[in-house]
């Protein structure tokens, strides 16, 4: 059995007396410890892709799995549980709490989880050491991404799930992220999940899946992933 297993996966939105189909039979596979990099063009279903495998929608019909468990069966309050513990969430934009340190911003995170990590140590690998009583207005773009990256992976998730991270990057800072995310799947062994429209990131990836029309149209193993750093696009 695969870490993740997508199984003919459909999401269906009512609008009005129209049923618009986000994701029609949808199937894949993600072995642990890899890093995925979802591609496709605007709306072609990544997003919804990963709300439904982040918990925070629910699949119209299929069987989405991770790690043994049926996510697409549980009920509200498993759901809450499953975001909680088992995910860690990095967005475009940072959703960081202005009024608090990048190390407070951390902390609200592990606060509730089962099994944190230490803020300082998380902070400290994504090259924040000496950032950590600095205010989000006091931090760059990218300082303020390592911080949102930092609170994520302080939550020990078994998945972490990326929306187009670099989005609101410039180019050089995207790809110290990008290297930052490559980096983190290959030292600590988290599986991580990379949504984007960028076709170049899928030289970095383990595993590739291109979107097209709500279906993974193509799914292709990288024998040989790159370094970030070496990335243009």
């Amino acid at each position: 059995m695969s870490f993740v297993e997508f199984r003919d996966v459909s999401k269906i939105y009512q609008m009005g007396e129209v049923e618009v189909a986000a994701v029609s039979g949808m199937s894949f596979d993600i072995e642990q410890g890899e890093l995925v990099v979802v591609v496709g063009p605007s709306g072609a279903g990544k997003t919804t892709l990963l709300n439904m495998l982040g918990g925070m929608d629910s699949a119209t019909s299929g069987s989405i799995v991770l790690d043994g468990r049926e996510v697409s069966a549980f009920d509200e309050r498993e759901l809450t549980f499953y975001r909680r513990y088992d995910i860690g969430f990095v967005f475009q934009f940072y959703n960081l709490v202005q009024n608090l340190t990048a190390k407070e911003n951390v902390e609200l995170a592990s606060q509730i989880c089962k099994d944190p990590l230490d803020a300082e140590e998380v902070l400290k690998q994504v090259g924040l050491a000496d950032r950590m009583d600095n205010f989000p207005a006091q931090l760059s773009g990218g300082e303020q991404q390592r911080v949102a990256i930092a609170r994520a992976l302080a939550k020990n998730p078994k998945l972490l799930l990326c929306d187009e991270p670099t989005g609101a990057l410039d180019y050089r800072t995207g790809k110290a992220i990008l290297r930052l995310l490559q980096t983190t799947c290959y030292d600590t062994g988290k599986t991580v999940v990379l949504i984007t429209h960028n076709s170049a990131f899928t030289a970095i990836a383990d595993r590739v899946i291109h979107v097209r029309e709500g279906r993974a149209d193509k799914v292709l193993v990288n024998e040989n992933p790159v370094s970030a750093e070496t990335l243009e696009w």
